[in-house]
């Protein structure tokens, strides 16, 4: 009785693996499949030459936005009280790596004056007004 069972199970498991060759051999003799596993191992060297110049372009990518302005802050103020309107500004304007400038323009009645401070790893050689420190910290949160 377990010998019949067993033998069962064996013809199942042989049925099963007959249709799977017969699909995977299907219009293929042994040239032909020589030819698709040649043209497999080609589209993987295409492959990996592909992904080497990904890799590359990416990296090239990076070092370009690297030093890009990424980070803005922009505080608006009234310079002089008697204006009004918040017509004045601080921009600050910084890279990945904390360097940029503020631009700091200032509006009055007999005109408007732009200023402008480098800033290096997030410090400034001259000091900075009050505007101008809020749109540095905007800028390097």
């Amino acid at each position: 009785m377990i010998l019949i069972v067993m033998n069962v199970i064996n013809i199942v498991s042989v049925v099963k693996l007959k249709k799977k060759y017969g699909r995977f051999m299907q219009g293929n003799d042994a040239k032909s499949m020589e030819s698709e596993v040649l043209g497999l191992f080609e589209d993987n060297k295409f492959i990996k030459t592909s992904v080497e110049k990904n890799r590359k372009d990416i990296d090239r990518l990076y070092n370009k936005f690297e030093s890009a302005f990424q980070k803005i802050g922009i505080i608006k103020y009234d310079a002089f009280s008697q204006m009004g309107g918040k017509l004045s500004f601080c921009l600050a304007l910084l890279d990945e790596k904390n360097n940029g400038f503020i631009l700091n323009s200032v509006h009055s009645t007999e005109g408007c004056y732009n200023y402008t401070k480098e800033i290096k790893d997030g410090q400034c050689e001259i000091s900075l007004g009050q505007e101008e420190k809020e749109a540095l910290d905007m800028a390097m949160k």
